[in-house]
């Protein structure tokens, strides 16, 4: 059954593994879906692929001006935005001694910052509406201080979960729900490739399903979300990472 027929999604980092994979799962839930990234040529080329119920939309998400012309681009073409996927983000594995000033601010300001332009363009008319949908896509980092993961991308997540409380509260009176999905080493480039090999093989030893998060799996989250059904959860911080961590 498709649940969400002709809301309009706007999906960041779009181009990624895991932004794809939300993508396909919203097109079958009946959304129209901007594609929302840095990277135009992937944008293009899935827009060739998927036809007339997508957009691509490059924006760069650091930029609050670019934010507000994507966004308006996204309404002129599809119409009002009435969920919103704040997927993209940056890894960094360099620990606090590390940890450049300019790396510091890159990961904040895609991580975090992005996310925060995204939902200042959409709510104003999901609050007209009356019914929004927003998920932050967080990380498991914000929890443990970062496995592997860095000092700058631990904080950037630990603040996106609570600009995810903040938006839940602020918003829940007006029929918009915030939440937001800390996945743990989902199976895209930066496992793939940002991980070494003994990297790997000691995270999956720490898994107890011994294997690493499908997109897809992701993508089905992401769906459960955004659902009609789930206008009940708000303010939640869904883990996604096979019992690696258990609160």
């Amino acid at each position: 059954m498709r649940t969400l027929e002709d809301k309009v999604a706007v999906v960041t980092g779009a181009a990624g593994t895991m932004g794809q994979a939300t993508v396909d799962a919203l097109l079958v839930q009946g959304c129209r879906v901007a594609m929302v990234d840095v990277n135009q040529s992937v944008l293009d080329a899935r827009q060739a692929q998927l036809g007339r119920r997508v957009l691509a939309v490059p924006c760069d998400i650091r930029d609050p001006a670019d934010v507000d012309r994507a966004h308006r681009a996204v309404c002129e073409a599809l119409g009002p935005v009435a969920v919103l996927v704040n997927n993209a983000g940056v890894l960094s594995n360099h620990k606090l001694e590390s940890t450049t000033l300019a790396e510091w601010r890159q990961v904040l300001a895609v991580n975090l910052d992005g996310a925060l332009f995204w939902a200042q363009a959409v709510v104003p008319g999901m609050k007209t509406a009356r019914w929004g949908r927003i998920v932050n896509v967080g990380s498991l980092a914000s929890k443990t201080g970062g496995l592997t993961a860095g000092t700058a991308y631990s904080v950037s997540k630990g603040s996106l979960a609570a600009l995810t409380f903040s938006l839940a509260r602020e918003l829940a009176g007006h029929g918009v729900t915030a939440n937001a999905i800390a996945p743990a080493y989902v199976r895209t480039p930066m496992v793939t490739e940002q991980l070494s090999e003994a990297q790997r093989h000691a995270l999956l030893q720490q898994i107890p399903v011994g294997r690493f998060c499908e997109p897809e799996e992701f993508a089905h989250v992401v769906s459960f979300l955004v659902s009609p059904l789930s206008g009940f959860i708000t303010g939640e911080i869904i883990d996604l990472n096979s019992g690696l961590v258990m609160d």
